[in-house]
C-alpha cells in the first residue's frame, strides 16, 4: 500500500495471477479483469506448474486457474499452492478461483476437496468473473449459480438415492445447525465474506468467523465452497451481496 492509499484509507488493488492454456481464454480473462481499476494482473501463464511458481513468487490475493490444463492441471496446482501455505502480502491465504466448462463436474468435485474457493463457468457473464475474484479476495466462497446447479444435479445423478433423497439428507445435516448457523450458511452460499455477513446480521466479524468454523465442523466439510454446495443441495439460499 502506498502513502496515498494509507492516507485516504483506499484499498490496495486485488493482485491476481491467471493460468489457462488457451491463449484466447487467458486474454479474455485478462481483458475482463482489467476493466476493474481495483484489480491488478501481476502475472499469467498457460502452464499449471509455472502457475504454482508465479503464485509463490508474487503472493497474489487470488489465483485464477483453468481446471484442466496439460501436465499440471488446475486441481493439482491448487493443491500444491495449499500445501505450500502461500500467503498474500497481507498474510492471508491466496484465494483460488477455478475456471470450468460444462461437462467437467467430476473435476469440480475434485477441486472442492482440493481447497478451491470459487468456481466460474468460462462462458459466464464478465461481471460474474469480477464478482468472483472480489468475493474470493475478501475470503468468501463463490459458486457461479450455474456451477452450483450442475454440481447439485451431478451429485443427485451419481450419489446414493435420488434427488429427493439427497435433498432430504442435506436438509437433515443442515437441521443440526442452530438457527443462526443456518443463517450464516445461507449467506456463505450466497458468496458473502465474513465482513459482509457481519454487516448483514448485525454482529462483529469475529463472531461470524466463529460461526463459520462451527458450521464447517458440524457439517463435516473442509471449506466454504463445499459448505456452499451442501447449502444449495439442501435448498438453503439467501440474497446476494448488497
Amino acid at each position: 500500500m502506498n502513502a496515498a492509499e494509507q492516507a485516504d484509507g483506499a484499498r490496495p488493488p486485488i493482485r491476481v495471477v491467471i493460468a489457462d492454456d488457451e491463449p484466447m481464454v487467458r486474454a479474455g480473462v485478462r481483458a475482463v479483469l482489467a476493466t476493474d481499476p481495483g484489480i491488478e494482473i501481476v502475472a499469467e501463464t498457460g502452464d499449471g506448474r509455472e502457475a504454482v511458481e508465479l503464485v509463490r513468487r508474487h503472493r497474489p490475493d487470488v489465483a485464477v486457474l483453468d481446471i484442466r490444463m496439460p501436465g499440471t492441471d488446475g486441481i493439482a496446482a491448487a493443491a500444491e499452492i495449499r500445501r505450500g501455505a502461500v500467503t498474500t502480502r497481507a498474510g492471508a491465504a491466496t484465494g483460488i478461483v477455478m475456471l470450468t466448462t460444462f461437462g467437467e463436474d467430476d473435476y469440480i468435485l475434485r477441486a472442492l476437496g482440493g481447497g478451491a474457493n470459487g468456481f466460474l463457468i468460462k462462458s459466464g457473464e464478465p461481471e460474474e468473473l469480477i464478482a468472483g475474484v472480489r468475493s474470493v479476495a475478501d475470503g468468501a466462497a463463490y459458486l457461479s449459480p450455474r456451477v452450483a446447479a450442475r454440481v447439485v444435479a451431478h451429485l443427485a445423478a451419481t450419489g446414493a438415492g435420488g434427488p429427493a433423497d439427497r435433498r432430504a439428507a442435506a436438509q437433515r445435516r443442515v437441521a443440526g445447525l442452530t438457527a443462526r448457523e443456518r443463517d450464516v450458511l445461507a449467506l456463505v452460499a450466497a458468496g458473502l465474506s465474513n465482513g459482509q455477513i457481519a454487516r448483514r446480521i448485525g454482529v462483529v466479524e469475529g463472531t461470524v468467523k466463529a460461526h463459520v468454523s462451527n458450521v464447517l465442523a458440524r457439517l463435516g466439510v473442509a471449506n466454504r465452497a463445499a459448505a456452499a454446495v451442501l447449502a444449495h443441495e439442501a435448498g438453503l439460499t439467501a440474497g446476494p451481496p448488497a
